[in-house]
């Protein structure tokens, strides 16, 4: 689980005001941006945070995969 400190909330909730602010030229109060907030949290967090796991996976497959390659290298140069 993500830990959302205080102040990162307040400024995500700050963020979302300005959004709609800027975007939707509405002004949405603190109660109604937390309900913004915590559905995305709740429900988006999950997809955004397990792709972020699957690309960190390829990438370090991708790595092992080429120190595999260089380790190869390495034995045949000494045999």
């Amino acid at each position: 689980m993500i830990k959302i400190t205080k102040e990162m909330k307040e400024d995500a909730i700050r963020e979302i005001q300005q959004f709609f602010l800027n975007e939707r030229d509405e002004e949405i109060g603190d109660l109604a941006a937390e309900n913004v907030f915590v559905f995305v949290k709740e429900k988006l967090g999950p997809i955004f945070y397990n792709e972020a796991i699957a690309d960190a996976q390829k990438m370090v497959v991708q790595r092992m995969n080429s120190l595999e390659e260089e380790l190869y290298t390495l034995e045949k140069r000494i045999k």
